[in-house]
């Protein structure tokens, strides 16, 4: 049975002597959690509605699945770029064949993680969220990237830190004998049935643990915020996996960080759950701008521009409904996926290019390239989020 804590009273862990080096080992995470800070209690009230419209939306919105991939394109390129790869939406969004060479390391992570995604939301309900599928999950996520040597699906068996040398390291994660036991122990909170700890919360708690245990030898920026949008889905939380909290961790990037590090230090978990459930929020409402906008964009294709396609029409909307999975293609894809002729997939292509609806990105290229460009602009923009304050220089 677990024993009932106060949130204000959380203590994160202790030092532990190592040979020349001190490592931090968190204290077990399985309570039942008692929301005894008012702030907390307002915000979650707040991220609960947001995340309930959101859901009502996406149900609302006819072939969601379709947009879907976009969301989670978007995550991927933010989420790796975090972590320092470089790479953009275009990059992602085409072959790897045609990409700049120097770009295929960078392009293969982002590919990584929206497989990883997949496969990790596909296999919860063989598995269910246990130890084997993050192992397995990270598997997929390094799987032929840089961090591939660096045993990938496997916990830990060295120590590893957060800093250019273990001397001067910013942060030592537990000894590595000691993971099997703390990866235990967010197992066992992660799925308990017998705390009222509210969702939002323990996967709040759950990210905290899992970035302080640092159980991978690399990829445990990615895959704790993949962890995210994988308890969401799997506790009915979302319906659809159309939040992720990508742009609000790298709009507040050193804040993250920063937080995340308070609670070790300070044992101010309060303070990292009002971040988080801001995160929520904020990024709930950006989503639903974003659906919505889409929406308005599918609308005016439908009443404004397909009809214009006359006899051609069916295939129109097979080649629109194409686009919005691969808004980024050549002619050639087009003949492929349609099953048409190249003539007739290029007269197609060139009259939405007249319409402003695609952009011709050929430049003297063998083949020729289009992108549904205010398709994917919709994503491109920067949320409007508003600047979160650092109290944590007022403590």
């Amino acid at each position: 049975m677990a024993e009932f804590k106060n949130i204000s009273s959380f203590i994160s862990g202790t030092q532990v002597p190592q040979y020349q080096y001190k490592s931090f080992k968190p204290e077990h995470i399985y309570h039942d959690w008692v929301i005894d800070v008012p702030e907390i209690q307002s915000l979650l009230s707040d991220a609960d509605r947001a995340l309930g419209t959101l859901n009502a939306f996406a149900q609302l919105v006819p072939n969601v699945d379709f947009f879907i991939k976009m969301h989670i394109t978007k995550e991927a390129t933010t989420s790796s770029r975090i972590e320092g790869t470089q790479t953009n939406m275009e990059d992602v969004l085409i072959n790897q064949d045609d990409i700049n060479p120097e770009k295929r390391d960078d392009r293969e992570e982002v590919i990584n993680y929206i497989n990883a995604i997949n496969f990790s939301i596909e296999k919860r309900n063989e598995l269910g969220i246990v130890n084997r599928l993050i192992r397995e999950t990270h598997k997929v996520l390094m799987q032929g990237v840089r961090g591939q040597n660096k045993n990938p699906g496997d916990y830990r068996t060295s120590q590893n830190w957060i800093g250019a040398s273990i001397r001067d390291a910013t942060f030592i994660p537990p000894h590595y004998e000691e993971i099997a036991d703390l990866m235990s122990d967010f197992e066992k909170f992660l799925h308990a049935d017998d705390i009222h700890t509210p969702h939002l919360i323990r996967i709040a708690m759950l990210h905290y643990q899992f970035e302080t245990i640092h159980p991978f030898l690399d990829g445990n920026g990615r895959m704790g915020r993949l962890l995210i949008t994988l308890y969401l889905v799997d506790k009915g939380l979302m319906i659809k996996p159309a939040l992720y909290l990508r742009d609000f961790f790298e709009h507040n990037r050193s804040l993250y960080y920063d937080n995340l590090h308070r609670v070790r230090t300070h044992n101010d978990m309060a303070q990292w759950l009002k971040f988080f459930l801001v995160g929520v929020i904020e990024t709930a409402e950006s989503s639903i701008q974003t659906f919505k906008s889409i929406l308005l964009l599918k609308d005016k294709m439908e009443k404004d521009i397909l009809p214009q396609f006359g006899s051609r029409q069916k295939k129109a909307i097979e080649l629109v409904n194409f686009l919005y999975s691969q808004p980024f293609v050549t002619v050639n894809a087009i003949v492929k996926e349609l099953k048409i002729n190249y003539a007739a997939a290029n007269r197609m292509v060139n009259d939405l290019a007249e319409k402003k609806v695609l952009k011709d990105l050929s430049f003297g290229s063998k083949e020729r390239w289009f992108l549904f460009e205010e398709y994917v602009g919709l994503f491109m923009k920067e949320p409007g989020f508003k600047k979160v304050e650092n109290n944590n220089e007022k403590k």
